[in-house]
């Protein structure tokens, strides 16, 4: 007989019940934890319905093939025998003619108006000699390009159809958080009208290939030829156009990214319009506040976008904007990151007045400002000196972002990724490798891809640069010569 002394009081276990069951009601009731947040059980209605609203496109070019090995030597330097062994022409016969090749690419569209209106990718189609668009019920079409925007990697296609076609509907991509979920419909490597989903898994990225980057990440399977493809919520609203993955195999790894359907509403009504898209200028060069450079300026925070040069005559230079000021916010809206002030003066009407908040010395100051067109011809220009140089140095470049840098194990917070080497160009025979990330140019560090043209710009031809680079852990220097 055990002691009642040990023996543990009964207590009744319903007043405890009652607290469990009442605190779990008040759990359920938050708008972060209800019901509504739990995953679907399916996405089978919403593919059904949403699958007619998706188009394959598949595009044709005509290029001239490579001559490799030829590429690899100067025509004189090689000995008559060889020559005939390489299918070269002797010394002053003339060479013949090479024969074009046909090449072909897969993508994918959404449409967007019953008449035909279909918005994709600028990559799918640019330099396309002929686009054709296939519907869910194989009717195929020839297409026409009625506008395109290389800045934000957009195009719209019109096709006539026979009938009626479906419509999707624009979503607010502001109000996308990230944890939603997300499902992308689309014809990766041809297989038409894959269906996959995830969630968002940020927003507001920045790859570093463009200043009007804005891109939503997911980890829904995004993966070549879903390019152009939409991503909807679970209301069936498209909130993004796909357009790019990072990895190194060239498959999925989880870091997909599609342009904000606000973004691409924007530039489809103007390129709809008028074949062709006007942007707001402001006349400033930004860049990120770092936790170092807030205590610097005195912000409470790492926001807003630093001014580092102001053009002179520029809405800015005549608003009073001045190198240091640090832009908080733009019309109301706060600056988090630096690639957010880009994307709203675009879309600010030309000549409309717009306020400025910013940070100097410590003291907010708003200034109003006067909103010019942005002159794409000597922005264009620009940027063709860019493209010209890493081609000259056969590399492509992209600015290291915390989710890549987490994805490749790299510990470093900035630098430029070598994202591809071109065969026998001087970065290949200097011995760099996709995957190296640069963080030196003639021992001066680079921060990103824009200061790695910076730096080269001002390189004349047929010097030697300096690489220091770090790969698979350790850093080395590489002598790369221009030519």
């Amino acid at each position: 007989m055990i002691p009642q002394s040990t023996i543990a009081p009964r207590r009744r276990p319903y007043p405890f019940l009652l607290a469990f069951l009442l605190v779990g009601f008040f759990l359920s009731s938050l708008p972060g934890l209800s019901r509504a947040a739990a995953p679907p059980e399916t996405f089978a209605d919403l593919a059904d319905k949403l699958s007619p609203n998706v188009v394959n496109i598949y595009t044709t070019q005509m290029v001239k093939p490579s001559r490799s090995p030829h590429d690899m030597f100067n025509d004189q330097d090689i000995p008559e025998p060889f020559r005939r062994f390489f299918g070269l022409p002797a010394p002053g016969d003339q060479e013949m003619p090479q024969r074009e090749q046909k090449r072909t690419s897969l993508g994918s569209g959404v449409i967007i108006s019953k008449d035909g209106y279909i918005v994709t990718n600028n990559h799918v189609v640019e330099n396309a000699d002929t686009i054709n668009v296939r519907l869910t019920n194989f009717e195929e079409y020839d297409a026409k390009i009625i506008g395109r925007d290389p800045k934000t990697d957009l195009a719209l296609l019109k096709i006539t159809p026979k009938n009626g076609l479906p419509v999707t509907a624009f979503g607010d991509s502001e109000k996308l958080r990230v944890g939603d979920w997300v499902m992308a419909i689309g014809n990766p490597f041809g297989f038409e009208q894959t269906v996959t989903a995830g969630i968002v898994s940020g927003k507001g990225r920045s790859l570093g290939s463009g200043p009007y980057e804005n891109f939503i990440q997911t980890d829904a399977s995004i993966n070549p030829g879903n390019s152009g493809g939409p991503l909807f919520n679970l209301k069936g609203e498209m909130v993004g156009i796909n357009t790019a993955i990072y990895s190194r195999s060239g498959g999925n790894i989880g870091i997909g990214f599609a342009i904000p359907a606000n973004m691409a509403k924007n530039v489809v009504d103007q390129l709809k319009e008028h074949g062709t898209v006007v942007r707001g200028w402001l006349g400033v060069m930004i860049q990120p506040v770092t936790p170092e450079l807030a205590t610097q300026f005195k912000l409470e925070r790492p926001i807003g976008a630093l001014v580092g040069e102001v053009t002179p005559g520029s809405p800015a230079d005549k608003a009073g904007i001045k190198p240091g000021d640090v832009i908080v916010e733009f019309n109301g809206k706060e600056i988090t990151q630096m690639s957010m002030l880009p994307n709203l003066v675009a879309e600010t009407p030309v000549g409309s007045k717009a306020e400025v908040t910013l940070s100097r010395k410590g003291a907010l100051k708003k200034l109003p400002v006067i909103i010019a067109k942005l002159n794409e011809e000597q922005l264009a220009a620009g940027e063709k000196a860019a493209e010209s140089l890493n081609k000259r140095l056969g590399l492509e470049l992209q600015d290291l972002t915390p989710e890549i840098a987490s994805a490749l194990g790299i510990n470093d917070k900035q630098g430029v990724l070598i994202t591809g080497v071109e065969p026998y160009s001087p970065a290949a025979y200097a011995g760099l490798r996709k995957g190296d990330l640069i963080l030196e140019v003639n021992q001066k560090p680079v921060r990103d891809v824009k200061s790695f043209h910076k730096e080269i710009m001002g390189i004349k031809a047929k010097s030697t640069v300096s690489f220091f680079i770090k790969r698979d852990g350790r850093t080395r220097f590489f002598g790369l010569k221009l030519k």
